[in-house]
Parts: structure tokens; sequence; C-alpha cells
């Protein structure tokens, strides 16, 4: 009985040696049974036609001696021949059950290992053929996933912890002043613990939004969307913001950009997040550049330029993390929720498109580009 009261199906108790043995067996004994058969229909015959060739007649003693003969050499030369068959493909078996026992026991381990937790676990190379290789290294590429999944899972916790901790921090502090007395509730206290509080809104949306767009869940809403339509409203949506900076914006869009297929909405909060961004670390007195180009392969290249504070070498491979700041207290103090790039890169993902940045280092800019299929 199985550990939830079911009958175990026949046979399930089987390891795969005693199931290899038991096929061994059955074809040998098959094998066996058809060549005693076809000896035994065949070999007599031919040996009673080459003795009647031989002048013999059909009844002579020496003619049925012979036949006699040769059945009984016949049968004990079968008999030895398919036992000593036997014995050595039951060694070749028993070497090669072995052989595929370990491999596949070496798997088992692996994946019981792996799904306790511990996703370090890898499988040696078996060495028994393309298809156990092929085993072997999908299921270490599984295994390599996992862990690269729970290594990105724990540290997300741990910024996400480490995100939400400042703001409630703050309005916890403040309130408990509020209510000793210490701190008038006027105009300054509630401008502050409203600023908290959206911060914890915009931390929780950009969590739902990046999740949503990594899962692959989100229903997009493609049309021919022109290329420099999106470039305006990136431009208008961000020019307070830009002008409050003292950040001046321009648009350079190249003649014969095809239109893309896209969400216009979707591509909207990506150019925003890249425009936003560029904002937030060019100083007053710079430029950020939007501008559209035909890319390779029937795409168009959106590239968003500042002349800001660029990004050192060692950070742009983790630019699109999810909460990766290259500078943390100066993004924090900025307001940047450290999940816009990894939204971007997601959407953009959706899109079919891709994304990436480059920066000749600190102090001289940096530039994003996303690319999009053409309509």
């Amino acid at each position: 009985m199985t550990a939830a009261g079911e009958t175990r199906p026949a046979g399930a108790a089987w390891g795969l040696g005693a199931r290899l043995l038991a096929g061994l067996v059955i074809v040998l004994a098959t094998a066996a049974v058809t060549a005693w058969l076809v000896a035994s229909a065949v070999g007599p015959g031919v040996f009673h036609d080459h003795m009647l060739r031989a002048g013999l007649e059909d009844h002579d003693a020496a003619v049925v001696h012979a036949e006699q003969a040769f059945q009984d050499a016949s049968t004990m030369s079968l008999a030895l021949a398919m036992g000593a068959a036997a014995l050595a493909a039951a060694a070749v078996s028993l070497v090669l059950t072995r052989r595929i026992g370990r491999s596949l026991a070496a798997v088992s381990t692996a994946a019981a290992r792996v799904g306790a937790g511990a996703y370090e676990s890898r499988v040696p190379d078996p060495g028994l053929g393309a298809e156990f290789d092929d085993l072997a290294r999908s299921f270490n590429a599984m295994a390599d996933r996992l862990h690269e999944a729970d290594r990105l899972r724990a540290r997300l916790l741990a910024d996400v912890a480490h995100e939400v901790r400042t703001p409630v921090a703050t309005i916890t502090g403040y309130l408990e002043a509020v209510e000793d007395g210490i701190q008038p509730l006027d105009e300054t206290t509630i401008a502050v613990l409203r600023e908290q509080a959206t911060r914890l809104t915009r931390l929780a949306r950009d969590l739902a939004a990046v999740t949503h767009a990594e899962a692959g869940d989100l229903t997009l809403d493609l049309a021919i969307v022109p290329a420099p339509d999106l470039l305006r409203a990136a431009t208008a949506a961000a020019g307070e913001r830009a002008a409050a900076a003292g950040v001046s914006l321009v648009l350079d869009v190249a003649e014969g950009v095809p239109p893309v297929f896209v969400d216009r909405t979707r591509i909207a909060q990506v150019l925003d997040n890249l425009v936003a961004n560029a904002v937030r670390h060019t100083p007053p007195g710079g430029t950020i550049v939007l501008s559209a180009e035909p890319a390779a392969d029937g795409q168009v290249a959106f590239v968003v330029t500042d002349t800001g504070e660029g990004i050192a070498a060692e950070h742009l491979p983790h630019l699109f993390e999810r909460f990766y700041r290259a500078d943390t207290a100066r993004d924090r103090t900025r307001g940047g929720s450290g999940i816009g790039l990894a939204i971007s890169k997601a959407l953009t993902l959706a899109h079919g498109g891709r994304i990436s940045v480059t920066s000749d280092g600190v102090g001289h800019g940096a530039t994003f580009t996303i690319t999009l299929p053409a309509a």
C-alpha cells in the first residue's frame, strides 16, 4: 500500500536492473526457441539431401545413424551455444545495468536534493551516449535556472524589505511624535506622511507591473503607431519635470522611420521610465536627446541619450535588474523605486524587442536604446 492508501501497481517495486534482466531473459528465451525451431525444421532436411547426393540409400542404416548423430550434435551444440550466449549477455547486461543504474541514481539523488532546496546539486557526465548526456545537461541547466531564481527571490525579498523599511519607519516616527505632542500635525508633517505613503504606493504598483510583465500575462493592445508620435508624447510628458530640473529635451527623428507595431500605452511607459531616469541623473544645464532611426532586420531603434553623470562599466550589466542602483543613496533621495528599468526591459521583451545601455563612464552620460519591430 502507498502512503495514501492506494495499492501499488504490479511490478512497481522492480528496479531498473531487474527490469533489464527480465527483458534480457525474455529476449534470450525467444531467440532460443526461434533458433531451435529453425534448426529442427531446416537442418535435418538439408543433411538428408546431402547424404542422398553422396550415393547412399534413403533408408540405409548408415544414413539413419548419421542423421541421428547430426540431430544429437546439433542439439548439444545449440544448447551449449545458447548457454554460453546467455552467460555472456548476462555479464554484459549486468555491467550496463550497473552503469545505467548509477547514472540514473545520480539524477534521482540530485533531483531529490534540488527538491529539498539544494539548488547547487549537479549531475556528472554519465558517458553513456548522447541521450544520457543530454539528460544530464538538461538537468544541470534546470538546476542552474532554479539556483539563479532562488538567488533573485532571496535578493528581491531583502530589497523589498529594505525599500519598505524607510518609509514605514518615517511614517511610524512622525505618528508617534504627533501622539506624544512633540510634532504638530501641521502641513509640513502631513506633506511628509503623504510623500512616504506615495512612495509605498509607487513601490507596490511598480512591483505588480514588473511581475506581470516578466510572467508574460500582460494583454497587449497592439496597433500601428508612428515612431515620431511616441517620442513627441514622451517629450511632452517629461517637459515639466525636465524644466524644473533645468534640463533641455531635444527631439530628433530621422527621415523615413517606419511605424512600429506596439501597444502605445506600454511603450509610452517604457519611454517615460527612460526619460525620467535620464532627468534624475542629468545635472542642470544638461541635455537629453530622444531620437528614432531604422534598425536592422526591419526594426526601429528608439534612443534616449543624456549628458548626465554616466555609468561605470561594472554597473552596466546589472542596470535592468530589480532594485539595482549604481548609486543607492542618491537614487533613493531622488525618488526612484529601483524598478523602472526592470519594467522597461520586461515590457520591451513582451513586444519582441530589445533594450540596452551604453556609457563611456562616469561623467560622460549614458545612452539607452530600445529596438522594436516595425509595422
